[in-house]
Formats: C-alpha cells, sequence, structure tokens
C-alpha cells in the first residue's frame, strides 16, 4: 500500500521534473525568483480574455504578478510586529497563500460569500463578526467585484482593532475609476476598472493609507505587469479605456486603522 509520505514523495519527484522541463523549454526567457515559494527559473505567461501577460505565473507555486508583490509588501509591513499573536481574516484566500499565513499568523480565518472550502460563508457589506475582531484582513482582487464597495470598506474598518491593518488590493486597469453598467462575466464578474485613484476611497475609514508599487523591490522578483493595454476596449472588456506602454506598475495598499476607538 502507498503510504502518504510516499505519494508526497512521488508528487515532489513529479513537480521537479515539470518544472525542469518547463526549464529546458524555455532556456531563452528571462529568470525571475518567486518570493513565496523561492522558484528561481523562467515565469509563465498567462492567456487571459483581457489578453497575453508576459512573466506572470510561477510555474511552481502558481503565484501571479500581483501576489508576489502582496507577499513582499505583506512581509515588509509586518516584519518588526508580533504577529504570532494577531488574527487575520483572509477573504477569498488564495491556496499558496495559506502556508505563509497560517506560519506568520496565530490565528487565520478564511472567508468567501460563495465558495465552500472556506471556514466561514460571508457578505462583506454586512460581515458577522463584533468590532475590533481582526488585526488584520487580507482582501485580494475582491473589492472590484463588488457594487457597494463603500460598505464593504466600512465594514473593513469596523472589524478591525485599534491600530489595525487591511491589505485590499485591486487590479489597476485604467488611468481613472472606470464603473460599469454591468458585471462584466469576462473580467470574472468586475463591476468597475480601478485606477490609482480608487485608493481615494479608503480615506474616510482609515487615518493613513500607505501605497506600495512594484517599484520598491527587486526586479527580479518581478511585480509588474506585462501587458498590451493599446488594444482596449475589446469586445469582450468595452469599458475598458486605451493604456499606454507594455509594463504596468502594480499598487498594494496598507490601510491603517485609527490607533484608539472613536472618544478613546
Amino acid at each position: 500500500m502507498t503510504t502518504r509520505f510516499q505519494s508526497r514523495s512521488v508528487g515532489s519527484v513529479r513537480q521537479s521534473l515539470r518544472l525542469l522541463r518547463f526549464r529546458i523549454r524555455h532556456f531563452r526567457k528571462r529568470r525571475f525568483t518567486c518570493p513565496i515559494c523561492d522558484y528561481r527559473g523562467p515565469f509563465e505567461d498567462a492567456d487571459r480574455d483581457t489578453g497575453i501577460r508576459l512573466h506572470a505565473r510561477c510555474p511552481a507555486c502558481g503565484s501571479m504578478e500581483r501576489h508576489r508583490l502582496q507577499f513582499l509588501v505583506m512581509k515588509r509591513v509586518l516584519e518588526d510586529k508580533k504577529t504570532l499573536r494577531m488574527r487575520v481574516l483572509h477573504i477569498a484566500p488564495e491556496p499558496f497563500f495559506q502556508p505563509a499565513l497560517e506560519t506568520l499568523f496565530g490565528h487565520r480565518d478564511t472567508a468567501d460569500l460563495e465558495r465552500m472550502d472556506v471556514g466561514i460563508r460571508v457578505d462583506l457589506c454586512g460581515l458577522p463578526f463584533t468590532g475590533g475582531t481582526y488585526d488584520c484582513v487580507f482582501a485580494s482582487h475582491v473589492l472590484e467585484h463588488i457594487r457597494d464597495d463603500i460598505a464593504a470598506v466600512r465594514e473593513i474598518s469596523r472589524i478591525l482593532k485599534p491600530g489595525g491593518l487591511a491589505f485590499l488590493p485591486v487590479p489597476l486597469v485604467a488611468e481613472k475609476t472606470t464603473e460599469y453598467p454591468a458585471p462584466n462575466p469576462f473580467e470574472s464578474g468586475h463591476v468597475r476598472a480601478p485606477g490609482p485613484d480608487y485608493f481615494d476611497r479608503f480615506r474616510p475609514f482609515f487615518p493613513k493609507v500607505d501605497l506600495y508599487s512594484s517599484t520598491h523591490f527587486p526586479e527580479r522578483y518581478q511585480t509588474y505587469e506585462y501587458e498590451d493595454r493599446t488594444v482596449w476596449p475589446t469586445e469582450r472588456c468595452p469599458y475598458r479605456s486605451p493604456m499606454e506602454g507594455e509594463r504596468h506598475l502594480d499598487i498594494v495598499p496598507v490601510c491603517h486603522a485609527p490607533v484608539s476607538c472613536p472618544g478613546g
């Protein structure tokens, strides 16, 4: 009978062989380092409905450009904090973040509105938690799916403890935020195309919003999005405006809750 250890060993060997074949096939491509899993070599291009993104996906753990940037930002922001005493709420949890977050934080809850593989089924616009429950909230590329995003941000700020942190990145795919008349099924149901001005929506709820961009970290981690956006709008993305250039910055906003409750 094959033991669980033997199964993991076989899987590890197959993964190593797959990555070796990938490196050989793409030996002319630029090499990068994934800060999440420490893979080193070429990254995969991603063929999306919005177009092809070069050097996008880590072939080992599956992380994309935004995930690598988010991981680096989280490590920098939390490096001097006693995270093992902290509670984190992970909204729409990505599987490759699970080991890192479970090691980093003393307690981690996962939540989503529709997914069955999470600990709590919740509507972000009406969270079932008392105020000041969590030290940290991590919701990556969630708010662009929510029509009443202001209600969701208000709820996130409410459930944070004094001095808590919220990591709330959205895809930056416009020079200025554009609201859609209806969810776009070819953009996973996005209801808007956020631009850098989108982060102004956080400021009424958080006294401090720090913005970390692709420029803040070494290029070997590949935190940019290589994509030709001059072809927008397209039939599948009719509300996106064209953007110049083929290498685009990403930004991770880190929102700081007040250090004390109102009147405290």
